[in-house]
């Protein structure tokens, strides 16, 4: 079982967009996450932080925006980036199971 949580304890039920990035070499990249209309925004908590709980522990970003429209939290926007070969290993070990936990599949780009 993987989730993401912006509260610990609560998972969020609005699945990501999420897009990749990576250097050529490997040694580092960056995940991008998009959640439109998040269940987090309709209660009046303070999101310190973006939690991806699986069997493994947890990973943590604190690279996390909102998005407004007409002054209303419409979305929200995080980047987790990963500064080692391991770091990405063990991210894609959680987006595997994230994917197969919630019926997801990946696409890959033609770039790969």
């Amino acid at each position: 079982m993987a989730e993401i949580q912006f509260v610990r304890g609560e998972n969020e039920t609005v699945i990501p967009d999420v897009r990749l990035t990576r250097a050529k070499d490997g040694t580092n990249g960056r995940a991008y996450f998009y959640f439109d209309n998040p269940k987090i925004l309709e209660g009046n908590l303070e999101i310190l932080g973006m939690y991806m709980v699986d069997e493994e522990g947890e990973l943590i970003s604190r690279d996390v925006n909102a998005k407004f429209v007409n002054g209303i939290a419409k979305a929200i926007e995080v980047a987790y980036t990963m500064k080692s070969t391991a770091e990405w290993e063990r991210f894609i070990r959680f987006m595997d199971r994230y994917a197969q936990s919630h019926g997801l599949v990946q696409n890959k780009s033609d770039a790969e």
